[in-house]
């Protein structure tokens, strides 16, 4: 199963090195952590939505409409089973002076941002193996200060995941944590990924620049 990090393919360039990864590797299944900005891939894409997307398509993702797209399922504090795999995905990242607001108040880019109501939701499901996040738990990173948010430690702490991928940072990281493994992506333009459904090993791939 391939695994990318952000792609920001509203730039042409990282565009076509999102595609390349599709053409070269032809996956059956791909896991992406946010910042995709291309809702017409040619392989079944499962990602969580992160600050920089198209929010008219996302918001109609979440509406289950799917005019306009292909191959792309939207985890929006949902879960899918991708080859044997239940995976769950919380979209979007961290406002403290939006986060209480209900989704419906959200507008324009705000409605970028997760809510309480998002992350309560999330913490109802069941059985994941897997939890894509844009936003980062404590821990994971650091900056001479941690990004971290502790929203997404505690849905480390209700749904125990065997694997957290995170996007947003454009690093790779990792670290355990709360019992998980979680692994902060290096973006699709410096690295790919591939998961093992039956491990859950999750094997890092740079780019060759002079391909």
């Amino acid at each position: 199963m391939l695994v990318l990090g952000d792609a920001h393919a509203s730039d042409p360039d990282r565009r076509e090195t999102l595609l390349d990864h599709y053409r070269r590797l032809e996956p059956d299944a791909v896991l992406q952590v946010g910042d995709l900005e291309c809702y017409e891939l040619p392989a079944p894409t499962w990602f969580a939505a992160g600050n920089n997307e198209e929010f008219d398509t996302i918001e109609a993702l979440r509406a289950g409409e799917t005019a306009g797209t292909r191959n792309v399922h939207l985890l929006a504090s949902t879960a899918a089973t991708v080859e044997g795999v239940r995976v769950a995905g919380l979209s979007g990242n961290h406002a403290p002076t939006k986060y209480d607001l209900p989704r419906s108040e959200l507008s324009g880019d705000r409605r970028r941002h997760f809510t309480r109501e998002d992350v309560e939701r999330a913490a109802e499901l069941s059985n994941v193996d897997v939890l894509l996040v844009h936003e980062a738990p404590t821990g994971l990173l650091s900056y001479g200060y941690d990004p971290g948010c502790e929203h997404v430690d505690d849905l480390l702490e209700v749904l125990s995941p065997d694997l957290c991928l995170v996007g947003h940072h454009h690093r790779h990281r990792e670290a355990e944590i709360a019992g998980s493994r979680v692994v902060s992506l290096a973006p699709a333009w410096e690295r790919y990924y591939e998961l093992d459904p039956e491990t859950l090993a999750l094997e890092s791939h740079g780019i060759d620049s002079s391909e």
